[in-house]
């Protein structure tokens, strides 16, 4: 019997090469994200090519009153959620603290951490049900490392870690499983989103190295969730070869 995973996040990036990998190795999915339109198409798409079951979910996950909407609408097989993955995550701006712009800050705190919550909040009372399930945080090497002009996003991603070990704390008494994931760059929409649209300053930062692309932490994920049921992976922290820290590169 197929296991079922829902994947924030999953129209692009990550999300969505991890939505790829899972459905074809044995789950089924209830995949999410704001953009309708590419929900659709990547629904089909593994459909088609997995024979997976695909259910798609359109909504914010910083919007409180609609993820209880759209998780509460899950019924039947649709409901037993054996997998969370908290992917959704951005992000904007690269500002100093005394430049920053404070929607900016929003979005990130909002997605980041809040959106993460909220799915956790709502889900996570099934699985201590069933005392079964696992919960994975997509977090990033600055929820371990902090850089300048990165003082939200860092914040974001380090309590993204805090929340993690406490979420641990709490459902190892039920048998949950709680990991995050911590990679470094990856070539994704990533530093396009954070340079909102430039896409010169988005390629020249992989400019002269290679990095992480989606599918490298789509196959770490795998690893993670394929573990026996007495192994959990506590966090699993990935850079490119070309990557020493957040700060060291290696550029040719």
């Amino acid at each position: 019997m197929r296991k079922l995973a829902l994947i924030t996040g999953a129209t692009s990036g990550i999300g969505k090469a991890t939505a790829q990998i899972l459905a074809s190795n044995g789950y089924n999915l209830i995949i999410t994200g704001r953009r309708e339109e590419l929900l659709h198409e990547l629904s089909e798409n593994l459909i088609n090519d997995t024979g997976a079951g695909v259910l798609s979910l359109c909504f914010d996950v910083r919007d409180l009153t609609q993820v209880e909407k759209a998780i509460d609408s899950l019924t039947g097989r649709w409901s037993d959620i054996d997998l969370l993955i908290n992917n959704a995550g951005l992000a904007v701006g690269i500002e100093p603290v005394h430049e920053g712009v404070i929607d900016d800050w929003e979005r990130m705190i909002d997605t980041n951490i809040k959106g993460l919550l909220y799915l956790s909040r709502i889900i996570s009372p099934r699985m201590v049900a069933r005392e079964s399930g696992h919960i994975i945080n997509v977090s990033s090497v600055a929820g371990h490392e902090i850089y300048p002009n990165g003082a939200a996003y860092c914040g974001t991603k380090h309590a993204v870690k805090a929340i993690t070990k406490a979420m641990r704390m709490e459902l190892v008494p039920f048998g949950v499983k709680v990991s995050s994931i911590s990679p470094g760059m990856v070539d994704t929409e990533f530093s396009l989103v954070r340079f909102k649209g430039n896409q010169l300053r988005a390629d020249n930062v992989y400019k002269g190295l290679t990095p992480l692309y989606a599918a490298d932490i789509a196959e770490a994920i795998l690893f993670m969730v394929t573990r026996p049921p007495h192994v959990n992976i506590e966090d699993l922290a990935i850079m490119s070869t070309d990557q020493g820290s957040t700060r060291d590169y290696r550029r040719r």
